[in-house]
């Protein structure tokens, strides 16, 4: 289990994610974590004995704020976890991640800023590029997209996916200054 420090510009990055935020989360965040999976397992809202164990903490208006993200292996019932919600309200200032970020954060950016990173003419190593790019992504301010990319790199079923899925996060470059292209460069990956 563990609880990762982001920001709310990371928060307005992640597009494709829906979770639940608890906001005013004082003291031990992880007293919290392990409460708030207590309580969704005797609601019978987390189910097949599932729990959060990648939780996000972040803060808003003065507020340490805790995202528990439905993603990985975490098996919800929605439609119950929607009811305790709205119920617990006024007790956990429980929201959704998407009503979050459009209700207090301007929104969601459109699309995923890409970094240059140089890995044409690198060593071809699947971890070396992946550590590379992971490095460009954090040194951009961008930790948990390096996070996400490295997760999705290790589920890849083949190198062309995995450098497909590095190519998502980053600008593929050959370091040099020209931003033009010839299609005949090769990568000597």
């Amino acid at each position: 289990m563990s609880i990762k420090n982001i920001t709310t510009d990371d928060l307005r990055r992640m597009n494709d994610s829906e979770g639940i935020i608890f906001q005013g989360c004082g003291g031990d965040p992880q007293e919290w974590v392990d409460g708030i999976n207590e309580l969704l397992t005797e609601s019978k809202i987390l189910l097949n004995g599932t729990r959060f164990s990648d939780v996000y903490q972040f803060q808003h208006d003065e507020l340490t704020c805790l995202l528990f993200p439905f993603s990985g292996d975490v098996q919800l019932d929605t439609g119950k976890l929607a009811m305790w919600r709205l119920g617990t309200y006024s007790q956990f200032g429980g929201t959704w991640l998407t009503d979050f970020v459009e209700n207090n954060l301007g929104g969601f950016e459109n699309e995923r800023v890409k970094p240059d990173c140089a890995l044409i003419s690198e060593n071809g190593n699947i971890f070396h590029l992946t550590g590379k790019a992971a490095h460009t992504l954090k040194q951009n301010g961008m930790s948990t997209e390096a996070d996400e990319m490295i997760k999705k790199v290790m589920r890849s079923g083949s190198y062309e996916e995995a450098l497909g899925v590095i190519g998502d996060y980053v600008n593929i470059t050959d370091g040099s200054e020209s931003e033009d292209f010839d299609e005949g460069q090769g990568m000597s990956l």
